[in-house]
């Protein structure tokens, strides 16, 4: 699968929708007063990016050598010994790990502080089939509910939690993961109800969570 994102990286990298964004603020913001950080999954680096020009000493994970990371490994075995960071960030990655709980028991492991998180939100079978057929990496995406219980079963309590409406465009979308033809006309249809012809809305949440106690 790494080389599935290898292919990928320099499109995640020059992402609009990836670069900026209310989440990617909120990450900012909610970092205040920690000094170190690891971006778990980081993609085209956007979350380390903002983190550094912050004055955080940030070190980035990824399984994928394509997205040049600091360090190369899954979110699910994190290479690093227990409370090494201050914060761990994880952004617009987690509907596509293997073992999401495992994932989040590894970021709390990691962080003596706060862990950070950011996924698109369950909405129906529907879009999740819709978001298979446009990118087979896709895993599934979780109810706030069921992310509520992961964070509890790995002694993280929730702190504050943002919610948001994205709006992609079906053009860059489709074309991050060479999604085309008649595929891409399916997923259009499974989309109907939340598009606009353009593109397509989605909800996601943005989590600060802390460890209990």
């Amino acid at each position: 699968m790494s080389g599935l994102w290898d292919e990928r990286a320099e499109l995640y990298r020059t992402s609009s929708v990836h670069s900026g964004g209310r989440d990617l603020e909120l990450f900012v913001e909610w970092a205040k007063g920690s000094r170190t950080a690891l971006d778990v999954a980081t993609g085209g680096g956007h979350v380390a990016r903002r983190l550094r020009e912050a004055g955080l000493e940030v070190v980035s994970a990824d399984p994928a050598a394509g997205m040049e990371p600091d360090v190369i490994c899954p979110a699910e075995a994190l290479a690093f010994p227990d409370n090494s960071f201050d914060l761990v960030a994880c952004r617009r990655a987690a509907h596509h790990f293997s073992d999401v709980s495992a994932a989040v028991f590894e970021m709390a492991r990691v962080s003596r502080g706060l862990v950070l998180l950011q996924d698109a939100l369950w909405v129906s079978d529907q879009i999740e089939e819709a978001e298979r057929l446009r990118d087979p990496s896709h895993v599934r995406h979780l109810p706030e509910a069921e992310w509520r219980e992961i964070f509890a079963r790995h002694g993280l309590q929730v702190d504050e939690v943002d919610y948001c409406d994205e709006h992609l465009d079906f053009d860059s979308w489709f074309a991050r993961t060479g999604c085309e033809g008649e595929t891409a006309e399916r997923v259009r249809a499974l989309l109907s109800e939340r598009s606009d012809g353009d593109g397509w809305t989605y909800p996601y949440a943005v989590f600060k969570t802390s460890h209990l106690g």
